[in-house]
């Protein structure tokens, strides 16, 4: 009789106690494990996106080169016959009359960031905008230093730089360059 009075005092509402205790540290880990989970594949969706619309521009309209070492990404919502001159952005175009935008309805971003076009040594990547929060914790800008001397193309490949599960979170994109030897049609 004293231990089921023990049992009921004691056992019971110390089980319910750390049940609900469990519960609420579940609530709070799960979703920030899914946070993660859900930023990385947004990123890997988004650069593979960007990839595809820059091989298309750089195809129609000759990607000549960008302005700036750190390029936003801010430009890609500009309709066809939006711009006057052949720079979008700090995108430079041979053919700019060829512009097919809108290519999308919003510029994409991350944590609030625009992604951007990073030109280094090797060439030109897509890349998560300064100030983005990987999901592997480091921030772009201050832990991942993306300069004209930067190796992305290796950082793709590691955990702790560009890559989320063995997935680069950047993309390099080839263009063509300066066209010295473009025949233009005519009216270009």
């Amino acid at each position: 009789m004293k231990r089921r009075k023990l049992l009921q005092k004691y056992f019971i509402p110390s089980f319910i106690i750390i049940f609900f205790t469990c519960m609420v540290v579940i609530s709070f880990v799960v979703p920030v494990f899914k946070s993660k989970v859900e930023k990385g594949r947004l990123i890997i969706q988004d650069i593979a996106q960007l990839k595809v619309i820059f091989e298309k521009i750089d195809t129609t309209c000759y990607i000549v080169d960008f302005d700036l070492q750190q390029n936003p990404i801010n430009f890609l919502t500009i309709k066809k016959g939006g711009f006057v001159g052949s720079e979008l952005g700090s995108m430079n175009v041979a053919l700019p009359k060829k512009w097919d935008g809108p290519y999308l309805q919003d510029n994409p971003t991350i944590d609030g960031k625009e992604y951007m076009v990073v030109r280094t040594e090797k060439g030109y990547f897509i890349t998560p905008g300064n100030g983005v929060t990987l999901p592997n914790g480091k921030i772009i800008g201050k832990d991942i230093i993306l300069d004209k001397d930067a190796n992305i193309g290796c950082m793709m490949f590691e955990e702790s730089a560009l890559s989320y599960k063995k997935t680069p979170l950047a993309a390099h994109i080839l263009i063509r360059g300066p066209r010295a030897s473009v025949r233009l049609p005519a009216g270009y």
